[in-house]
């Protein structure tokens, strides 16, 4: 069964950093070519963050986290991190790891290539 757990959320100032990351259970990760964080504002839909291929050779930034996220994956431990710097209160969401079996090229920021989500882990930015 396909399991995807975050951790790393929390409270923090702005320009501050955190690191979220997620574990994949053995299943997801070696069947995803795609693996991704999203994230949603109370009030807001929920818009894709950074995602990845498989391979890492590949990723996309929303707009605005260029330059201030970066996702990495660590193959031999199943596991994707989401490294955020320079925080700002506009960041505060819930931030979900995905997972997707087929990613299409050019989609990793659109939802619906993925199958499998995790439960999510807050984050906060105070001003």
């Amino acid at each position: 069964q396909a399991q995807l757990v975050e951790s790393g959320g929390g409270s923090v100032q702005a320009g501050g950093s955190l690191r979220l990351s997620c574990a994949a259970s053995g299943n997801t990760y070696s069947s995803s070519n795609c693996m991704g964080w999203f994230r949603q504002a109370p009030g807001k839909e929920r818009e894709g963050v950074a995602a990845t291929y498989r391979n890492g050779g590949w990723t996309n930034y929303a707009d605005s986290v260029k330059g201030r996220f970066t996702i990495s994956r660590d193959k031999a431990k199943n596991m994707v991190y989401l490294q955020m710097n320079s925080l700002e209160p506009e960041d505060t969401a819930m931030y979900s790891c995905a997972a997707g079996t087929r990613c299409g090229w050019g989609l990793l920021l659109h939802e619906d290539q993925y199958s499998y989500w995790g439960q999510g882990t807050q984050v906060t930015v105070s001003s």
